[in-house]
């Protein structure tokens, strides 16, 4: 197969470097958690590293209705590919995020292996709500997966939980899968929808702690559902491709998951709050327009279409004038009039000055 990198990764902030950018709005997870804020620390004993309080890790719960199986992201996209056979059709919908403009690039990856891929496309003027209706026509009697995300990244839409069982009775009746990327779950702002996965045995709950935990250093991720024998074909992909995770990574995984009681309530409230800056800064920015997150730590706002601007000047102006860092539209295959700006990420005077920023680009790029 032939690989080609997406711009999400080429013009990344690792990629220009962290010490380029001044406002970093690219980011679509929480700021990163120093280990010092964990109960997990690691102490120096005969040469080894190991935890002070190791975490239990097991594949089955107590209820012993689903199994986990914790994998690096790569891997565990690469399972998605485990459900297709060539000439399989799938739907998918755009835009979409680094991991799902993964998705986004991963229909290339499938076509290039034979499968069929259908998008979806997302309209603003519908306020980026996913029409299952158009996703019910997409279906073919051969189609193998239906993948959706909620909360959506990059628009910080959700999925309520009358639209998730829908989609679940959908895809039940369709004779396919439904994959549901809910890495964003932890930071919705109203009621949790049920976990996908819960909504019968064709349902394929998928999540990590990259965006949530603030530690996607760590590469670590997992899959729920609860057909045995899917979760088998999952598990066996998994051992071919990486065998294991490392011990390090899941046990530090483990350790932040164990504290979701007491860092996740904090957090939505500290995104709650930056939310309603980007709010406050779109009601005066006559210029930009925007749908309201509902989860998440991003949003997906554009440049109004009556706004007459030099495009290329404005990203120009933002990177070499104010050195700010936003997600612009083309990274998800979108028009360059939107731009994805994290609010999680940044402190609230960078994300104050960084929102300041676009401003005086588009100054720059409309005089």
């Amino acid at each position: 197969m032939k690989y080609v990198r997406m711009p999400i990764e080429v013009e990344s902030p690792e990629e220009r470097g962290y010490n380029n950018i001044r406002f970093n709005l690219a980011e679509s997870s929480v700021t990163d958690r120093p280990c010092r804020r964990s109960r997990l620390i690691w102490r120096h004993r005969a040469g080894l590293w190991r935890p002070s309080r190791p975490p239990a890790i097991t594949h089955r719960d107590r209820g012993g209705w689903e199994r986990r199986a914790f994998a690096s992201p790569d891997h565990r996209w690469r399972g998605r590919c485990a459900l297709h056979d060539r000439d399989d059709p799938a739907a998918n919908g755009r835009p979409s995020g680094r991991r799902a403009a993964q998705l986004c690039d991963q229909p290339r990856d499938a076509a290039r292996v034979g499968c069929e891929i259908t998008i979806v496309d997302l309209a603003f003027e519908k306020g980026f709500a996913l029409d299952l209706d158009r996703i019910a026509k997409a279906i073919r009697p051969n189609t193998k997966l239906i993948s959706l995300t909620t909360p959506h990244n990059p628009t910080g839409t959700c999925l309520d939980s009358a639209t998730l069982k829908r989609a679940a009775a959908l895809t039940a009746k369709a004779g396919c899968h439904l994959l549901v990327d809910e890495t964003y779950r932890d930071m919705v702002f109203g009621p949790k929808p049920p976990l996908a996965a819960t909504l019968g045995p064709q349902v394929i709950s998928v999540s990590s702690v990259s965006k949530s935990y603030g530690i996607p250093g760590v590469r670590v991720g997992w899959i729920v559902n609860t057909d045995a024998a899917l979760i088998e074909r999952f598990l066996a992909a998994k051992e071919q491709i990486g065998i294991c995770g490392s011990l390090l990574d899941e046990t530090s995984a483990a350790a932040a998951v164990a504290e979701r009681h007491t860092f996740l309530p904090a957090l939505r409230t500290r995104l709650a709050e930056g939310r309603e800056i980007v709010a406050n800064w779109i009601a005066s920015e006559t210029r930009m327009e925007w749908i309201r997150p509902e989860g998440g730590c991003v949003c997906f706002p554009r440049i109004k279409a009556a706004v007459a601007i030099d495009i290329d000047r404005f990203y120009h102006a933002l990177d070499a004038d104010f050195s700010v860092a936003v997600g612009p539209g083309h990274w998800f295959e979108m028009d360059r009039r939107f731009m994805r700006i994290g609010y999680g990420w940044p402190t609230e005077e960078e994300l104050k000055s960084g929102l300041a920023a676009i401003s005086a680009a588009l100054d720059a790029a409309t005089a």
